[in-house]
C-alpha cells in the first residue's frame, strides 16, 4: 500500500472534465434505465464511494437509510470527501458530486482499489435527483452543502449548488473525526416512481458484508421500521458456509486462502499492480454448481480469467490426485472443468487496482495476469488441503469421478437435444404445435400445464406466432436428479427440442426459436409447484434464458363476472371487488376458475394471450446467488429447513390457491 500522506494528498486533488447536464437527457447512457433497476442502482453508486474508502483501509462502517419520505441517507466513517478549494476555484464536493469523471478515484494512489462506474456514480446520482444535501465531516468541522439539480437546466454549471459550502453544528453522525453523508431524493420526472425494495438493498449489503470482512454494513428502514446489520469476521469463508447451509455438505472443511501479489500489467509496460486474491470453496451431495466470481465486490457473472484460473487449478489438481491414488488409471478419460464443478460451492474474489472488463456490463474479467494468479491460490491451498485431509479429499476425489462416469452416460441424452438446425421440424418433439412464423424476434411458445389447457391454447391462439407445448403433469425436479436422469426425461427433452438452443454448458443463446417462453399453470398451488419445477430447470441448465428476459409467466384470471350482457375478467380477488362496485344494481353471476382447463378457446385468448390483453411476468434474476440458494432451499434434499419455513409463515398466507 501506498505511503498515506501521498495517498491522502491524491484522494484531495480532484480533476475536472465535463458537465452533468447529458446525464439529464440521456439517462440511460450512464444509469442503464430509468425503471426499478436503475433507481437502486442509484443507491448502490453511493454505496460504492463508501465500500471504496473501507477497502481503502479509512472507514469501518457503512449505514443506508431509507427514509420515511422516500429519500436514501448513506453515510461512513471514512476521510470525508475534500472540501478544499481546488484549481477551478470550486471546493472537491462541488467537483465530486456535480461534475461527470471528476473524482478522487482517477489520481494514482487515491483509490488502490474501485468498485463503482469510476468516478461518474455520485455525480450521476446528484444530476437524477431532486436535490441532493452532503455532509462531510473533517478538519474539527461538519461542511454542509446542498444540490437542486433539476436547475441544470438553465444553469449547468452553476445551477445545482444552492448555496455555498458552510459549517453546520447540529448534525454529527461519525464517531470518528471523519466521514461522509450523502441523503439524496430521486427525480420522479426523469426516473420511474417505484417503490424501494427493501429485500435487494439488504441483499446487496449482506453480499457487500461478505466480500469485505471486519467491515460493518448498516440497513435501516424507516418506512418497514426495520433495522438490519451485517459484519463477517470470516469474509468468503462464511459466504460458502451460508450458501451450503441447506445442502448436505460432503466434507466439513471449507477449502480457503488469500494472497496479495504485485503483477505485472501485460499491457502497460513497468506497470505493476498490487492484486488480492481470495477464494474458499466446498464440496456439498448436490449435482449442481454454484460457482460465484466478483472483481471490487462486482459479481462477474459471465466469469472470465479469475474463475478460468480457478477451474484450470481444480482439474488439474484432482486429476493428478485420482491416479496418484489409484482412483484412476492415468489412461482413462480425464476429469473435465463440468466434472469437478458438479456440487461445488465457490467464491472467488478479487481486489484488481485496473480490472479490464470485457463488454460494458462488467460480465466477465478480461485481466490475463489474473488467470496464472488465481491457479496459484487455488493449486497451494487444495495441494495444502490434499496433504492434511488425505480422507476427506479421496471422498471429493470419488465424488468428481461419479460426475464424470454421469457425464459420460447422459452424452447420449444430450446428443438427443441437440437439433441440426433450429427450424429443423424433423427434430421437433411431436406435442408441440409450432407457429408458422421463423422469425425468432417475433415468436413465442407457451409452455402449457395439461393436454387439455393444451387443446385450449392450440385453438385459441395466434398460430402465426404462437407455439404451444403442452406437458403431462409435474416435470422432474432436477435440483434432486442426476443428470443422465434429468436428460432421459421426455418431458425435459420436449423443452430443450422446442427451445433449440441446447442446454450448459453448450447452451446457444442465438439458436433459441422464440424470444418468448412463457409458463401458463394454472392459478392454484399445483400450478405454482410446475411452475417453480420449471424455473429450477432453467435457472440450472438455461440460466442465460432468464438472465436475458426470455422467461415469463402468464397471468390467467381468477374470476369470470357475468352481468347481463356485460362480462369482466378479475385477476385479483381486490379487482373482483372493484368491478362489484360497478353493478351494485345488477344482479350478476361469479365463476370462479379453478384451472386453464375450464376456460374454452376464446376466453383463454382474450384473457390469457391476447398481447393486446394478456398480462404477462417476466421472470429476471436480481442476485444470483440468492436465488441459488432459494432453488437449494425450496426444492432440494434438506426437509427440515422447508418444514420450519412452513410452520413460521404458514399464518401469512389468506388464500392458499392465489
Amino acid at each position: 500500500m501506498a505511503d498515506q500522506n501521498q495517498t491522502n494528498q491524491a484522494y484531495d486533488e480532484i480533476q475536472e472534465l465535463k458537465e452533468l447536464q447529458p446525464v439529464r437527457i440521456r439517462p440511460g447512457m450512464y444509469i442503464g434505465d430509468t425503471g426499478a433497476k436503475g433507481l437502486h442502482h442509484m443507491v448502490w453508486e453511493i454505496v460504492d464511494n463508501s465500500v471504496d474508502e473501507a477497502m481503502a483501509g479509512f472507514a469501518s462502517r457503512v449505514i443506508v437509510t431509507i427514509t420515511k419520505s422516500g429519500s436514501v441517507i448513506v453515510d461512513d466513517d471514512g476521510r470525508g470527501i475534500p472540501t478544499k478549494k481546488q484549481e477551478s476555484g470550486k471546493t472537491g464536493i462541488e467537483l465530486a458530486l456535480c461534475k461527470l469523471h471528476a473524482g478522487g478515484k482517477f489520481g494514482d494512489g487515491a483509490y488502490k482499489i474501485s468498485g463503482g462506474l469510476h468516478g461518474v456514480g455520485a455525480s450521476v446520482v446528484n444530476a437524477l435527483s431532486k436535490w441532493m444535501k452532503v455532509w462531510v465531516k473533517r478538519e474539527n468541522a461538519v461542511h454542509y452543502m446542498e444540490f437542486n439539480s433539476t436547475d441544470y437546466y438553465h444553469d449547468p454549471d452553476h445551477g445545482a449548488q444552492l448555496e455555498p459550502l458552510k459549517i453546520v453544528t447540529d448534525v454529527d453522525f461519525s464517531d470518528k473525526n471523519s466521514g461522509t453523508r450523502i441523503e439524496f431524493y430521486p427525480d420522479f420526472t426523469i426516473m420511474e416512481k417505484s417503490p424501494w425494495d427493501h429485500e435487494i438493498i439488504a441483499s446487496r449489503l449482506k453480499q457487500l458484508a461478505y466480500l469485505n470482512k471486519g467491515i460493518k454494513f448498516i440497513f435501516k428502514d424507516e418506512i418497514a421500521n426495520t433495522s438490519d446489520f451485517w459484519e463477517f469476521s470470516g469474509g468468503i469463508k462464511q459466504y460458502v458456509e451460508d450458501l451450503n447451509q441447506d445442502k448436505e455438505k460432503l466434507t466439513p472443511a471449507i477449502i480457503y486462502g488469500e494472497m496479495t501479489h504485485d503483477l505485472k500489467s501485460p499491457t502497460e509496460s513497468g506497470k505493476v499492480y498490487r492484486v488480492m486474491g481470495e477464494i474458499a470453496f466446498q464440496y456439498n451431495k448436490t449435482y449442481n454448481n454454484s460457482c460465484y466470481s466478483f472483481c471490487n465486490n462486482i459479481r462477474t457473472a459471465e466469469g472470465g480469467t479469475h474463475e478460468e484460473g480457478f477451474k484450470l487449478a481444480l482439474v488439474r489438481l484432482l486429476n493428478k490426485f485420482a491416479v496418484e491414488k489409484k482412483l484412476m488409471k492415468e489412461q482413462d478419460d480425464k476429469i473435465s472443468k463440468d466434472d469437478v464443478l458438479e456440487g461445488l460451492t465457490a467464491i472467488i474474489s478479487i481486489k484488481h487496482p485496473n480490472p479490464q472488463y470485457k463488454g460494458q456490463t462488467k460480465g466477465e474479467l478480461g485481466n490475463t495476469e489474473v488467470r496464472p494468479f488465481v491457479n496459484d491460490i487455488t493449486s497451494l491451498i487444495l495441494e495444502k488441503f490434499i496433504l492434511e485431509n488425505p480422507d476427506e479429499a479421496v471422498v471429493i476425489i470419488k465424488k468428481v469421478l461419479f460426475a464424470k462416469e454421469a457425464r459420460i452416460k447422459s452424452l447420449e441424452a444430450r446428443e438427443a437435444t441437440r437439433r441440426k438446425s433450429p427450424f429443423d421440424s424433423g427434430s421437433l418433439p411431436g406435442k408441440l404445435s409450432d407457429c408458422s412464423s421463423k422469425n425468432a424476434e417475433i415468436s413465442e411458445v407457451y409452455i402449457v400445464e395439461g393436454d387439455s389447457a393444451g387443446g385450449s391454447a392450440k385453438m385459441g391462439r395466434n398460430s402465426f406466432f404462437q407455439a404451444i407445448l403442452p406437458l403431462r403433469g409435474k416435470i422432474i425436479n432436477v435440483e434432486k436428479a442426476k443428470t443422465e436422469k434429468i436428460f432421459d426425461n421426455e418431458e425435459i427433452n420436449a423443452m430443450i427440442n422446442a427451445i433449440g438452443a441446447g442446454v450448459e454448458p453448450e447452451f446457444d443463446l442465438t439458436k433459441i426459436r422464440y424470444d418468448k417462453i412463457i409458463i401458463m399453470t394454472d392459478a392454484d398451488v399445483d400450478g405454482a409447484h410446475i411452475r417453480i419445477l420449471l424455473l429450477t430447470f432453467f435457472f440450472r441448465h438455461m440460466r442465460k434464458l432468464i438472465e436475458t428476459g426470455h422467461i415469463y409467466a402468464a397471468v390467467p384470471p381468477l374470476y369470470k363476472f357475468i352481468a347481463g350482457k356485460n362480462v369482466e375478467y378479475a385477476y385479483s380477488d381486490d379487482e373482483l371487488e372493484v368491478i362489484k362496485q360497478k353493478y351494485t344494481d345488477s344482479k350478476y353471476v361469479i365463476q370462479r376458475y379453478k384451472g386453464l382447463g375450464e376456460m374454452d378457446p376464446e376466453q383463454l385468448w382474450e384473457t390469457t394471450m391476447d398481447p393486446t390483453n394478456r398480462i404477462l411476468k417476466q421472470i429476471t434474476i436480481e442476485d444470483a446467488v440468492l436465488a441459488d440458494q432459494n432453488f437449494s432451499f425450496l426444492m432440494g434434499d434438506d426437509v427440515a429447513p422447508r418444514k420450519d419455513f412452513i410452520a413460521k409463515n404458514a399464518k401469512f398466507i389468506k388464500n392458499i390457491d392465489v
